[in-house]
């Protein structure tokens, strides 16, 4: 039987709002709530405004992390959202923050993270 440590939402957002793409405290606010609106626990926040234009940022979870890149002159945005346990579920924060950017399409593929087997637990060095 194989158990994930966590599972890891790669999602691209197409057809997006720029505005709301290129407004870097919108964003920070949509991704704060899409992260506690799928029931995990926010720990740091950071986030950068591009000149001329885009946003880049972080939610750093108790369960992982939540990270954004975006294109307000294509209305594309980079999602990933990292999640640890059983608590939290990323497709909600993917969905969330599909509605509120206002995209035209979404597509997201879902990555266990740390497949393990019952009895295997191994342990490489890196030289």
């Amino acid at each position: 039987m194989n158990n994930a440590l966590g599972r890891h939402i790669l999602c691209e957002v197409h057809g997006c709002d720029p505005k709301v793409l290129d407004d870097r405290k919108a964003i920070e606010q949509i991704m704060v709530e899409a992260a506690l609106g799928a029931g995990a626990e926010v720990r740091e926040v950071a986030f950068h405004k591009f000149s001329p234009q885009g946003v880049s940022g972080v939610v750093v979870i108790s369960e992982s992390h939540l990270t954004i890149h975006t294109w307000p002159e294509l209305g594309y945005a980079a999602l990933d959202v990292f999640t640890c346990g059983d608590s939290v579920d990323p497709w909600k924060a993917c969905n969330y923050i599909t509605k509120r950017f206002r995209a035209g399409h979404m597509s997201a593929t879902e990555v266990k993270r740390g497949l393990f087997t019952a009895n295997e637990m191994v342990l490489e060095k890196i030289s």
